[in-house]
């Protein structure tokens, strides 16, 4: 890689693989220099060696880093109670900031991000990547301009399981705190499919860049793994003009009971439905005209990397910043405020699925159940199931 913008890496084992590869694989990396990576346990990247081939040096913490060297974008991939302090160090050291999704656990962190931001006039965008995606931001634009009417109602629905070893794989996964007591939050809403509440809420945002917020949150929790939060969630979000939306998610499923992210959404006059996959986002219009839009996941998850890197070159516009973010900070708080109990599914009705990748702990029936509400509108009764 030659010299261009210098890009340090936070985080280099799970999704902080998915960056480095882009930069070392794709031809937008020669854009690029890596000038370090920090990670307190780098033997958990694949590619380490070859990242110190290439002489990039490892340190255990940012600050290291800081001490030692500079960059010009800083991509943290950190555990999600980390984002907050090493952005806003970041940007005190005159980086720029990709941070991974969610933006941060709480709404007071996030802004202390925004407060941080602004203060050094940095850039800084987060990776929830169907909203970098070109066909989400033109559906976005079609929306905002009126053209299919106001919004009436909107859903989303991700089914993926996950096994015990997914809640075992650090100290902090299921929890609320991690063990130093910072706010996690974890759960499928903020983690796994935190991207398709979010996707709900940005694509009626007014402005390209903002989210809907919530108006009201109405959250039904349940668990099927000895996690203190929850593995499966209906939640009816109200926002502006009293749209409503529903989440719908769970990790509690068989595996063969899969469903990959897919929404819809009523308007005044349209209604738009993205049955998922590599399927087109198809809005059918009360005029008689149906438009297609490309799915989001032909975009792939590197756009956002080099949307940032185009930022900082000021050749583009960050679509989903920290505004945008925060209305989905916004929902998980809310969940959390609400008090809601989570149902803790009985033993009796749990299923174990030994797999590759460890026990899997299902409940028979919630697949069907939350896809009738899906496609019904409404939450599920997961007490019926208990």
């Amino acid at each position: 890689m030659h010299d261009g913008v210098s890009v340090v890496l936070v985080g280099i084992g799970g999704y902080g693989e998915v960056y480095l590869s882009a930069l070392l694989d794709e031809p937008q990396g020669a854009r690029c220099r890596i000038a370090g990576a920090v990670d307190p346990r780098p033997d958990s990247c694949s590619r380490l060696t070859e990242l110190r081939s290439r002489g990039v040096p490892v340190y255990r913490t940012l600050q290291e880093f800081y001490t030692d060297s500079a960059a010009d974008l800083a991509v943290i991939s950190s555990p999600i109670q980390l984002h907050a302090e090493q952005m806003c160090q970041a940007v005190a050291y005159g980086s720029h900031a990709l941070v991974e999704k969610p933006a941060a656990a709480t709404v007071p962190d996030v802004d202390r991000m925004i407060e941080a931001r602004d203060m050094m006039q940095s850039t800084v965008g987060v990776g929830f990547q169907w909203s970098f995606a070109p066909p989400i931001l033109q559906l976005k634009r079609d929306i905002t301009s009126g053209r299919f009417g106001n919004a009436l109602t909107g859903s989303c629905l991700t089914l993926w399981p996950r096994t015990e070893v997914y809640y075992r794989r650090n100290d902090w996964a299921g929890k609320r705190r991690d063990p130093t007591g910072r706010w996690v939050l974890d759960s499928p809403a903020n983690n796994a499919m935190a991207h398709f509440l979010h996707n709900l809420l940005f694509l009626l945002g007014g402005p390209l860049d903002r989210s809907a917020s919530p108006v009201s949150i109405s959250p039904r929790l349940a668990r099927a793994n000895d996690i203190e939060t929850f593995d499966t969630i209906g939640a009816r979000v109200i926002v502006r003009d009293g749209v409503n939306l529903t989440f719908l998610a769970s990790h509690a499923i068989g595996k063969a009971e899969a469903v990959e992210p897919k929404f819809k959404f009523e308007f005044a006059k349209a209604v738009m439905d993205f049955p998922g996959g590599n399927a087109p986002v198809t809005v059918r219009c009360d005029d008689g005209t149906t438009l297609e839009y490309e799915s989001p996941n032909a975009t792939p998850q590197s756009q956002k990397l080099w949307n940032c890197v185009d930022a900082i070159a000021g050749i583009s516009d960050i679509p989903c910043g920290l505004e945008s973010a925060r209305a989905h900070t916004q929902c998980i708080e809310g969940i959390e405020e609400s008090g809601a109990e989570v149902l803790e599914f009985n033993e009796e009705v749990i299923k174990h699925h030994e797999t590759e990748e460890g026990s899997l702990r299902w409940v028979p029936g919630l697949a069907a159940m939350l896809e009738q509400a899906y496609n019904d509108g409404n939450l599920p009764d997961l007490t019926s199931l208990a």
